[in-house]
């Protein structure tokens, strides 16, 4: 009987969670799924509109709000400090940061802390500081999280990791609309795209795409001859920087005559 009961229980709970999950979707639509990159890429800008799809009337209670973020390839990296000894800049600690996302950007309708409660963000992991995964440091290091703060820094400094408050638009509760730009250093890859709806700081829909980034042309025929034919490639790259550099010391010879 208890089993019966509590199976009951479960059934309801789990009816209640897709009805509510289901009551308001995302249909989304981007300018652009995929983007090239050749020699003479210099960025992308993306489109991101979409709109709020309902099978009632809008819900009473706190106004739809609408979460972007894209994320590029992550991967590990060492992030190193700098200290002055001597006179010079030398590196000491490093912290090895397991993943963290070659590109990241989170587009909002408004303050992040106010669309989304600090447990929704620790459950998807919008936020920035959320993206990067560094499970642990050198026993050596006190302080290791200043080291994913100053990776962050440096990244924002460089408009790779985004933070763009109050970007999204919506109108009528129902549609919403965005921009993002790629810089022109993409890391080659699928750009994980989600939307995130939330009431009242919880996520009560999402949804998820990619954007495919791949190299063309000169750029994918370098790159590949790189991984398959580093030698060759190391010739090739030697022989260019000793033409080039026997080219300018022509042309400086002959503006000296």
């Amino acid at each position: 009987m208890v089993a019966r009961l509590l199976s009951l229980i479960a059934f309801v709970a789990l009816a209640m969670t897709a009805s509510v999950s289901t009551a308001e979707e995302v249909v989304l639509g981007l300018s652009k799924d995929k983007i090239s990159i050749n020699t003479n890429f210099d960025g992308s800008e993306i489109l991101i509109f979409g709109a709020i799809k309902r099978e009632e009337l809008i819900p009473d209670g706190p106004p739809v709000q609408v979460i972007v973020t894209i994320a590029g390839p992550s991967l590990p990296i060492t992030v190193r400090r700098k200290e002055k000894k001597l006179g010079i800049w030398v590196n000491t600690d490093a912290v090895d940061v397991d993943e963290a996302p070659s590109f990241y950007a989170v587009l909002s309708s408004g303050p992040l802390r106010d669309v989304l409660k600090e447990v929704e963000d620790l459950r998807y992991r919008v936020s920035v500081p959320r993206a990067i995964r560094s499970v642990g440091a050198p026993q050596n290091i006190d302080n290791s999280a200043v080291f994913t703060e100053a990776l962050i820094r440096i990244r924002e400094n460089s408009e790779i990791y985004q933070l763009r408050e109050g970007s999204v638009v919506i109108e009528e509760q129902t549609l919403f609309r965005t921009s993002v730009r790629l810089p022109a250093a993409l890391t080659e890859g699928d750009y994980a795209t989600r939307i995130f709806l939330t009431r009242g700081g919880d996520v009560v829909s999402s949804y998820a795409t990619t954007i495919d980034v791949q190299k063309v042309g000169m750029e994918r025929w370098l790159f590949e001859l790189s991984r398959q034919q580093p030698l060759l490639y190391g010739l090739m790259s030697l022989a260019i920087a000793i033409a080039a550099g026997w080219g300018a010391a022509a042309v400086f010879k002959l503006f000296r005559a």
